[in-house]
């Protein structure tokens, strides 16, 4: 039924598209900008540290100041296009002319500009479909399945691709192509402002205004317990490869396979989310995804050398599906009224659970070993489902 609702709206079909595409953009590009980066282009891993932390800082401070700019202004198409473009100038810079300065303008200040698309996106969900209700997280979900699938696909095709011995430069290509077919998507399909189905009113809201919303407590408490809980999924990416080096029966193979199959079952969840969605509070479901993947995320260690460490995929899938899909609408309606920063709203819990991440990891290996690191992330985690949970306790 949600497959049938996504399909027949135009305005979600194009936002279901639009990720796709995003998927495979990503898919590109971030797996292997550290190769890039030191061992292509040249950067030394100061350098290289450094630009990853403008690209985090410019990631975040766009995606507010745009997502508030978009609800004072109602001008999400202009927005949407502006970041695309951006997207489209960074990965065209480096597949035609490569270099030091071009990799920091690409992946430390054009392509963090246009990640803040992924929250307009969902905006323009929010605005095309305002009365569904409950229904919203399970046509979300089916929404944000596009994007994994996407993910995964471009993920399988360049493993294959680097073992027929093309250059890893080459991602720029499929990268540019995603980006471009982006672009001229939007630029195409994007609902003009005023000429919509739905209304879309101007927030009133100057930027200090806005700004000082986000940092009333009862959303900052909110914002801090979500990026706690998907600090565990950042770590997970942390510990992957290390814990499959260290091991001796796995190796680089393993690590790749690993995180294909996480990604892979993603997608059938996202799809099966909505036949739970109805049924319990959102809080409620975010916990009970945030046990699942810390299961995932506690056993990784420990079940390195075992068979059953193809079972913790299936976890780390069916948990991650929560994690990922339902704090969208959760801001959504936190924050209604001002879908755009509501959106922005992802990359400030994007920041809080990188910052958390790193806190674990520091902490787990001066108390010793990726057991005890991936157990601290556990914790972290868990904490904040469950105090997430108390205080919505209430909430319908």
């Amino acid at each position: 039924m949600t497959s049938l609702a996504v399909l027949r709206d135009p305005t979600l079909r194009l936002i279901a598209w639009a990720l796709l595409l995003m998927g495979a953009l990503n898919a590109s590009v971030y797996p292997y900008q550290s190769l890039v980066g030191i061992e292509r282009i040249g950067l030394s891993e100061p350098a290289f540290a450094l630009v990853l932390v403008a690209a985090s800082l410019v990631s975040v401070t766009a995606a507010v100041l745009l997502g508030i700019l978009s609800d004072q202004k109602a001008d999400r198409r202009r927005v949407a296009l502006f970041t695309a473009a951006s997207g489209t100038a960074g990965v065209g810079m480096m597949m035609v002319a490569p270099s030091p300065l071009t990799f920091a303008l690409c992946h430390g200040l054009l392509f963090p500009v246009y990640s803040s698309l992924y929250g307009q996106l969902f905006a323009l969900a929010r605005l095309a479909r305002a009365d569904d209700g409950a229904a919203r997280d399970a046509i979300l979900s089916t929404i944000r399945s596009a994007m994994s699938l996407s993910f995964l696909g471009m993920l399988v095709f360049w493993t294959f691709a680097f073992g027929w011995g093309l250059d890893v430069m080459a991602v720029y290509v499929s990268a540019s192509l995603a980006s471009v077919a982006l672009a001229v998507l939007l630029h195409l399909k994007w609902p003009k402002d005023g000429q919509t189905g739905w209304e879309d009113r101007p927030s009133g809201l100057n930027f200090t205004r806005a700004m000082a919303e986000i940092a009333s407590p009862p959303i900052l408490i909110r914002l801090l317990l979500l990026g706690a809980i998907a600090s565990a999924g950042n770590l997970y990416m942390i510990l992957a490869s290390l814990v499959f080096e260290a091991s001796p029966t796995r190796d680089a193979g393993t690590t790749a396979l690993y995180i294909g199959l996480v990604a892979g079952w993603e997608v059938p969840f996202m799809l099966l989310l909505p036949l739970v969605t109805h049924r319990f509070r959102r809080a409620t479901l975010i916990a009970g995804g945030t046990l699942v993947y810390c299961l995932h995320l506690a056993l990784m260690p420990v079940l390195t050398d075992s068979a059953w460490l193809w079972l913790l995929p299936l976890l780390a899938g069916l948990g991650g599906t929560a994690i990922l899909t339902l704090p969208i609408a959760y801001y959504q309606d936190l924050l209604a009224g001002r879908p755009g920063t509501a959106g922005a709203m992802l990359s400030l819990q994007r920041l809080v659970s990188e910052l958390l991440a790193a806190f674990a990891f520091a902490g787990g290996s001066f108390i010793g070993g990726h057991a005890a690191t991936a157990l601290l992330g556990a914790a972290v985690a868990l904490t904040g489902a469950v105090v997430l949970w108390w205080i919505d306790r209430r909430r319908g």
